[in-house]
């Protein structure tokens, strides 16, 4: 039986606690933990039939096999090291907070035995982007394309004094690499850095951010180009109860820990 932790419980963790109680078999939730321990609790008694225990990160870790990050991208590097640190499976949803020290969190899962596994979260193709890298990728492109309130807040556009929630019109708020991307908006574009660690690389990887004032959905189009030919993906995503997020996120995790019990695996 594979024990998970939840490093996180607001709207992504509390859905896939609800997920994986309703029905993972081979599974069980072994500890949930938040910067918030009173407020977890709660939720969890709420949400859940069966509370885990509500605990310290060391203690969570201790009692998982796999360990999902579903925190504030600040949390990351903590909850890694933790991770990493005692041989244990991290699947991370943050994926943005990995790139600038994606080298000596990949040392230390090599050193200690750990894993990272990253989650597709609210985007699809990354299989087949992956295969692509096995040829020739020549380009990578995403547009993603959110209302409002999903990127209010975010510190590009307020060290860029741009105000989405006054907008009337859709308006390009961002172009650039999926790395400036990251760093700009680090809760809005955790799909452009899977999409990149996928294919070509966060300063190869082009994305740019349309605000849309007419648009109820987080919409995500990818484009890439190779010797493969061509290929293009395109979601819409119903948000969560966070608007910076979609309803996909959460269930794309809860794939990933099935696909880590099965003994079949579809896809690359």
């Amino acid at each position: 039986m594979m024990q998970i932790g939840l490093a996180g419980f607001g709207a992504i963790g509390r859905r896939v606690a609800v997920l994986v109680e309703q029905g993972l078999p081979g599974a069980a939730l072994a500890a949930i933990t938040s910067r918030d321990l009173d407020s977890a609790r709660a939720s969890a008694r709420e949400l859940l039939r069966n509370v885990p225990p509500v605990t310290s990160l060391d203690e969570a870790v201790a009692r998982a096999d796999v360990i999902v990050e579903a925190a504030p991208a600040a949390a990351f590097p903590a909850i890694a090291a933790a991770v990493l640190g005692r041989g244990k499976t991290l699947l991370a949803v943050s994926v943005g907070a990995l790139l600038d020290r994606q080298e000596e969190y990949t040392a230390a899962a090599a050193r200690h035995g750990g894993r990272i596994h990253i989650a597709s979260g609210a985007i699809g193709g990354l299989d087949a982007i992956a295969a692509a890298r096995e040829g020739r990728i020549e380009s990578v492109t995403m547009v993603t394309r959110k209302p409002p309130r999903g990127l209010a807040g975010a510190p590009y556009l307020e060290q860029h004094r741009i105000d989405v929630m006054a907008l009337e019109q859709p308006a390009v708020v961002f172009d650039g690499t999926a790395r400036e991307a990251t760093r700009g908006f680090p809760a809005n574009v955790n799909v452009a850095v899977a999409v990149s660690l996928a294919g070509i690389g966060p300063d190869r990887t082009r994305v740019r951010i349309i605000a849309d004032p007419t648009v109820t959905r987080n919409t995500h189009d990818v484009e890439v180009t190779g010797d493969f030919g061509r290929l293009t993906v395109h979601i819409e995503n119903t948000p969560s109860a966070n608007p910076r997020t979609g309803v996909l996120t959460a269930q794309s995790v809860v794939a990933t820990l099935r696909k880590l019990i099965s003994p079949v695996r579809i896809g690359t």
